[in-house]
């Protein structure tokens, strides 16, 4: 299915030039590496793929490679990857070579600087592009322009949901004030409470890849799916229908989960954030009494026109994206639980995604991979960050590997760890093997097992987050 709608849509997987858990981006306008000790940790060299991706700052050149291994489609591809990596096969759910601080400690300070002044230009360009837009569709009123200014504006909206979303992280500034400002007239003006969300999304960053801690697209219990009546089931895992989710999860979450994201008492808050999430309630609804006033003012139909649509069009990439860097539609990606998970290892299966010119527009969301690694580097950091934690990660599997240390971690790929056609998931335990239902569905005699690893990937499920604390340190 996620197969079908990245075709369709024209959204592909980067290019993969490793057969592995790797991001990696060239440029020719790249900074000089070889600065880097020769005989150090690092070293750089560059892909043999490139593609370009052109914003609003002129053209750009890099390739981002996705987290996990995707099959790849001839034998050349195959001969290729080997040659360049070294090795034929890899377990994508083997504890990785490398720790966190390894990445962290490679990645240049400048990278991790917020420049307020730079991220203010962004939502300063974001906003002069949706007034813009709307202007110039209220002056053409033509149903030529119109399905072209939906499709616009709900991109544009969606880029303003990325730099509250960066201002949620404390990735704006180090001003959590004037982040907080920001946030809240970003995302209010799209109807997401601010606060509310922050303190939810916050979970889904510190349990990434947890089979019952993430909050976000992860697998479902059998007995929470059998729960499920036929309607619920099949709006839930049907495109489009998941697609339309995320304000419905604003208000009653998830199956099996309770609370509320304007409620100041649900589950998903600390009493001492009850005060943030009642402001972010009030924003949210100023600005929706201001909406009701505008379809008084000008009629419902031009609000429909100019606000209703792509606000849905905002909704749909939210989460078309949430869930192309959180499931590998070719080959499986991971889900850990007990001790076999860690903030690392969970990171390390989400997914980088190239979307062309886009990329610009919605400030490099696709970098996905670092940005769940390291959540507080701006975005505009992320490009550069990325190859860093690349080269990082390819030299630690090869000292590794010439080491001969690899402790049976580097296993030969079997059908245990791969999921039929007709649906069915299997997963590797510690010494067991055993079946469950594909990805939405984990049976609950699976759920006393302390240290399993999944192998999941299925229909397009939605489900939110959940609060938490600070974020973990090493893996």
């Amino acid at each position: 299915m996620a197969s079908w709608v990245l075709s369709e849509c024209g959204i592909r997987p980067l290019p993969k030039a490793f057969q592995r858990p790797t991001t990696g981006f060239t440029s020719p306008n790249q900074a000089n590496f070889d600065s880097l000790p020769s005989n150090g940790k690092f070293s750089y060299r560059k892909s043999p793929t490139n593609s370009s991706a052109t914003g609003f700052s002129g053209e750009r050149k890099w390739v981002l490679n996705v987290s996990a291994p995707l099959k790849v489609a001839t034998v050349d591809g195959d001969e290729r990857s080997e040659r360049i990596n070294g090795e034929v096969d890899f377990d994508p759910g083997a504890p990785p070579p490398f720790k966190l601080a390894d990445i962290r400690a490679a990645i240049p300070k400048h990278c991790w600087v917020r420049d307020p002044w730079r991220s203010t230009s962004y939502v300063v360009r974001d906003v002069t592009v949706v007034f813009g837009l709307a202007a110039a569709a209220a002056f053409l009123n033509n149903w030529l322009v119109w399905p072209f200014y939906w499709a616009a504006q709900g991109t544009m909206f969606w880029a303003l949901f990325v730099l509250g979303h960066d201002c949620g992280h404390g990735s704006f500034s180090s001003n959590p004030k004037l982040n907080s400002v920001v946030g809240h007239l970003l995302h209010s003006s799209i109807l997401v409470p601010y606060h509310g969300w922050r303190i939810s999304h916050r979970t889904h960053h510190q349990n990434h890849g947890h089979v019952e801690n993430d909050e976000s697209w992860h697998p479902l219990s059998e007995k929470i799916f059998n729960s499920l009546d036929t309607i619920t089931q099949n709006l839930r895992f049907t495109v489009p229908f998941p697609m339309l989710a995320y304000p419905f999860y604003l208000w009653s979450r998830s199956p099996g989960k309770t609370g509320s994201h304007f409620h100041p008492n649900s589950d998903l808050f600390a009493p001492s954030e009850k005060k943030d999430v009642i402001t972010s309630t009030i924003c949210w609804t100023t600005m929706a009494g201001f909406l009701v006033a505008l379809c008084f003012a000008i009629g419902p139909v031009p609000m429909l026109k100019l606000y209703g649509v792509p606000y849905w069009g905002f909704v749909m990439w939210l989460d078309f994206v949430t869930y192309l860097h959180h499931h590998g539609h070719e080959d499986k990606l991971p889900w850990y639980r007990g001790k076999e998970w860690s903030y690392l290892r969970g990171g390390l299966t989400t997914l980088d995604r190239d979307y062309g010119w886009i990329n610009n527009i919605h400030h490099d969301i696709g970098t996905h991979v670092i940005h769940h690694l390291f959540p507080q580097i701006p975005h505009y950091h992320l490009i550069e960050a990325v190859s860093i934690s690349f080269m990082t990660r390819r030299r630690s599997r090869r000292r590794r590997d010439s080491e001969g240390s690899d402790d049976g971690r580097r296993r030969k790929r079997s059908p245990l760890k791969k999921i039929s056609d007709d649906g069915v998931a299997e997963y590797l335990a510690k010494k067991v093997q055993k079946k469950v239902p594909f990805s939405k569905k984990i049976t609950d005699e699976d759920e006393d097992d302390d240290d399993d690893v999944y192998f999941c990937s299925g229909p397009i499920s939605h489900v939110g987050q959940q609060s938490g604390s600070s974020l973990p340190g090493d893996g």
